[in-house]
């Protein structure tokens, strides 16, 4: 497989259905880490982490694994982009102890966020200021999914995460900064529990292995019954055969 192929799941929990797809010993991340390329922190987004605790993930896994962290609450829901130097700085500190196993920073916009040019002009040039490394939105107001909102991103080298179920048709594509690709798939029909079936995940790897030379991700989000896990191998398994 590809090493900018990067397939895993919202946390490393390990279900017990699928347990036995992870060699025993160690924490749960060490045992996620020797069979899943990445992982999606979500945790960082109801509260802070210490740098030492970001370091010690870093130092758990493998050479080649890679974090995506996405954005604090604080910054994109109760700040909603506006006035968010301080957490922004905050959280920029903690996370750079990831060192080179960091991936992708994720900024989840909240559903009620629509697009506005000067807004999105002013805190992504606060966020380039401070860090050059890979970017990925996944915003969820309709007013996003427009050429001229697809340009600013772009402008910013930020990808625009296509997520599953999708507010609109366009949603569901890849957009933005076409340097990356990122994907989050919720589950459907019901989000956060329905497991996908064996035709979308074939023709998720039939488009990532199109990817051509940029990183291409898929985080599976559908964690509340285990089977974005299940997922995640299932697709690890049609991109590596």
């Amino acid at each position: 497989m590809a090493g900018n192929v990067r397939v895993g799941t919202a946390g490393w929990s390990i279900p017990g259905q699928h347990a036995a797809a992870f060699p025993a010993g160690g924490s749960h991340l060490e045992r996620y880490a020797r069979v899943l390329p990445a992982v999606e922190i979500n945790s960082s987004f109801y509260r802070p982490h210490r740098p030492s605790t970001y370091a010690r993930w870093a130092a758990s896994v493998p050479p080649g694994f890679r974090f995506a962290a996405k954005l604090p609450r604080a910054i994109t829901h109760e700040r909603r982009l506006d006035g968010a130097a301080e957490p922004l700085a905050r959280f920029l500190g903690e996370v750079e102890s990831l060192g080179d196993r960091l991936g992708p920073l994720l900024i989840q916009l909240p559903p009620s966020l629509r697009y506005d040019a000067a807004l999105v002009e002013g805190f992504l040039s606060l966020l380039r200021g401070r860090f050059d490394g890979l970017l990925a939105c996944e915003p969820r107001h309709p007013s996003w999914f427009t050429d001229a909102a697809e340009a600013r991103l772009a402008g910013f080298r930020v990808a625009r995460v296509a997520a599953d179920p999708a507010v609109v048709p366009r949603a569901a594509e890849p957009g933005g900064w076409t340097g990356l690709s990122y994907r989050r798939l919720h589950g459907s029909p019901e989000m956060y529990r329905s497991a996908y079936g064996p035709g979308l995940i074939a023709a998720t790897a039939r488009e990532m292995d199109g990817e051509g030379g940029r990183e291409a991700w898929c985080i599976f989000d559908n964690t509340a019954l285990g089977e974005a896990t299940g997922d995640a191998l299932q697709l690890l398994g049609r991109i590596a055969g």
